[in-house]
C-alpha cells in the first residue's frame, strides 16, 4: 500500500491529488447542502466539452518546444470571424457550424503562419512574445469589430447599424447543435451533451494520431532535443511553424465549439484572458513546458472546470449567500497562478 501511494504521488503529483480530492469532496458534500448532484455533474460535463478543444490547442506548441500558447487569442479571433460570417449568411444548424469552421481554418492558417514567423525569431522568449501577440491582437480587433462590413441586424449596433455588438446571440443560428447530437435527458435535470464530448474525444484522437505520424514525431523531437533533430535533417523552424499553425487552428475550432454551447459570440475584450484557463488546465493535468499529452488535457480540463463549477454552488449553499462569481474568480485565478508558477515537472 505504501509503495502504491508513493508511485501515485510520483506519477500524479501532489497538486493533482489534492485538487482531485477536493473535487471529490465537493461532489460528496453537494447533496447534504441541497445542491443537486445530477445537475452538478451535468454542468461539469458541459464545461469540459466547451473548453476541451481550447485546452487541446496547447499541445502542439508545447510539444515543439515553443512553450505555452499565450497567443491563443489569435486562433480565437479566427474562430470568431468564421462564426460571424456564418451568422451573416443566415445559416443555421450543422451547416452554420461547419461553415464557420471551414471559413475560420484558412484565416487561422494565415494568422498562425504570421504568428510563427515572430516566434521563430525570438527563441527562448516565446511565451513572453506570445503574450504580447495575444493581447495586442485582441486590442487591434477592438478596432476591427467596429469597421468590418457586417450588416446582420442581430450583430450590428441598432442605433447606427454600424459596428458589431459586444455580445451576439447564436440562439437562432447554431446553439447546442453539436451538443445535442446523440444527447439524452435523464429526468428533468440531467442532460448529457453527447455530441460535444464526442467531438472533444475525436479531436483528442486526431491530435494523438498526428503525433504518432512522421511529422508529429519530428515535431516532438524538435521540442525535446533540437540538436538531435537538426542532425537528423529535421527543419526546426518548419516544425515550429507547423505547430503554431496547428495550435492556432485548434483554437479557432475550439472557440466555435465553446460558442455553440455558451450561446453567444463575445467580441472586443472577450478573448483577452481566454488563454489563461486553458494553460492552467493543461498544467494542472500534469503537462510541463516541454511535454503535454492527451491525458494531461483530459485530466486537467476535468479538474479545472470541475472545481470552478462545483465550488461556487456548494459554498453558496453552505453559506446561504450569493458569492458564486467571487468564489469562481478566486478559485480560477488561484489555480491559474499556481499552474503558472509551479516549478516541479511531473513524470509521465
Amino acid at each position: 500500500m505504501k509503495n502504491f501511494l508513493k508511485k501515485l504521488v510520483e506519477s500524479a503529483g501532489w497538486a493533482r491529488i489534492i485538487i482531485g480530492l477536493f473535487l471529490l469532496l465537493l461532489f460528496i458534500i453537494a447533496p447534504f447542502v441541497q445542491v443537486r448532484l445530477d445537475t452538478s455533474i451535468q454542468d461539469v460535463l458541459v464545461r469540459v466539452g466547451m473548453n476541451g478543444v481550447l485546452v487541446l490547442a496547447m499541445v502542439p506548441m508545447i510539444r515543439s518546444g515553443c512553450g505555452l500558447n499565450f497567443g491563443l487569442p489569435v486562433g480565437i479571433i479566427a474562430g470568431l470571424l468564421g462564426a460571424l460570417v456564418a451568422v451573416e449568411m443566415n445559416l443555421t444548424g450543422l451547416t452554420a457550424i461547419f461553415t464557420a469552421i471551414l471559413i475560420s481554418l484558412p484565416i487561422a492558417v494565415l494568422l498562425g503562419f504570421s504568428y510563427a514567423q515572430i516566434i521563430n525569431r525570438v527563441k527562448g522568449s516565446e511565451m513572453m512574445i506570445a503574450t504580447y501577440i495575444g493581447f495586442s491582437s485582441v486590442a487591434l480587433m477592438c478596432i476591427g469589430w467596429m469597421i468590418l462590413p457586417f450588416s446582420h441586424p442581430t450583430m450590428v449596433w441598432g442605433f447606427t447599424g454600424q459596428g458589431l455588438r459586444t455580445t451576439i446571440s447564436v440562439a437562432d443560428a447554431f446553439q447546442d447543435v453539436i451538443s445535442n447530437i446523440l444527447s439524452f435527458q435523464i429526468g428533468d435535470f440531467f442532460y448529457f451533451p453527447t455530441g460535444m464530448l464526442i467531438f472533444f474525444g475525436l479531436a483528442c484522437y486526431f491530435v494523438h494520431l498526428f503525433f504518432k505520424s512522421k511529422t508529429g514525431i519530428a515535431m516532438t523531437a524538435v521540442g525535446k532535443n533540437p540538436s538531435f533533430a537538426r542532425s537528423s535533417s529535421v527543419n526546426i523552424d518548419r516544425m515550429r511553424t507547423l505547430s503554431v499553425i496547428f495550435s492556432t487552428a485548434l483554437g479557432a475550432i475550439g472557440i466555435i465549439i465553446y460558442q455553440q454551447s455558451f450561446g453567444f459570440i463575445q467580441l472586443y475584450m472577450g478573448p483577452f484572458f481566454m488563454a489563461f484557463p486553458a494553460i492552467a488546465a493543461v498544467l494542472l493535468g500534469g503537462a510541463s513546458l516541454k511535454n503535454a499529452t492527451i491525458t494531461h488535457v483530459i485530466v486537467g480540463t476535468f479538474l479545472f472546470q470541475g472545481v470552478i463549477t462545483m465550488a461556487p454552488s456548494v459554498i453558496n449553499s453552505m453559506m446561504q449567500s450569493d458569492l458564486s462569481e467571487i468564489i469562481r474568480i478566486i478559485l480560477s485565478n488561484g489555480m491559474i497562478i499556481y499552474a503558472l508558477t509551479r516549478k516541479e515537472v511531473y513524470k509521465r
